[in-house]
């Protein structure tokens, strides 16, 4: 999607309030330049429930450089949008950021991990998790412990929802950023996959510096 900017009375009037300003001395932080880059184009969806946006993603071939926007309502959860990318590219490496997630979700991902859909993974929780969800973070350290090589987990103080990932084969890098954690809710969410490289190495080296609360 091609966007264009156009300026009319609204910015000559602030140019003239500016100018009058630093004639009168006056001390201001307005902007002077204009700082814009849209690099990706723009795809949006809606969707009410996982059914839902898995089919309207059905036919939609991830392409690099696209940002694909959802708003939803229902049981959309963030691991919806993880299984649009896997309908289309296992993937090499993934990176999972979640402040909570249920016991059915760890078993999803460790199905995904099973077979070989996913073959490393780097998981960051919440802080909270080891103390609130025992269950859960004993799944997850049994998992790890089960599976020597796959990845690492972390817990700090984390509240982002993020996956970042990649198939190299299929030169096919992404991020997913969303509202929404790892837990099914009736709540409205939004949520963004976005296929480009950079947007995964900026993840990446975010990720990579974490020191976990938990050895």
């Amino acid at each position: 999607m091609d966007f264009e900017l156009s300026f009319g009375a609204g910015l000559d009037e602030g140019t003239a309030a500016d100018n009058k300003e630093e004639k009168e001395g006056k001390n201001t932080k307005r902007r002077k330049t204009l700082c814009l880059e849209l690099s990706p184009a723009f795809e949006y969806r809606r969707a009410f429930s996982e059914v839902k946006m898995l089919e309207a993603m059905r036919y939609v071939k991830l392409q690099a450089g696209v940002s694909y926007n959802f708003i939803t309502a229902g049981d959309v959860d963030s691991l919806s949008y993880l299984k649009v990318v896997l309908n289309q590219h296992s993937l090499d490496y993934l990176i999972l950021s979640t402040w909570r997630m249920n016991a059915e979700d760890i078993l999803q991902v460790r199905k995904w991990v099973e077979e070989n859909r996913i073959r490393k993974l780097d998981m960051y929780i919440g802080e909270i998790f080891p103390s609130n969800y025992k269950i859960e973070w004993a799944m997850i350290k049994d998992m790890y412990r089960e599976m020597p090589g796959l990845g690492r987990v972390a817990v700090f103080y984390n509240h982002s929802k993020i996956y970042a990932g990649y198939n190299k084969e299929d030169n096919f890098y992404f991020g997913i950023q969303t509202s929404a954690n790892i837990n099914q809710n009736p709540r409205t969410e939004q949520g963004c996959i976005t296929v480009d490289r950079k947007l995964f190495e900026f993840y990446k080296e975010y990720f990579d510096g974490i020191n976990s609360f938990e050895k």
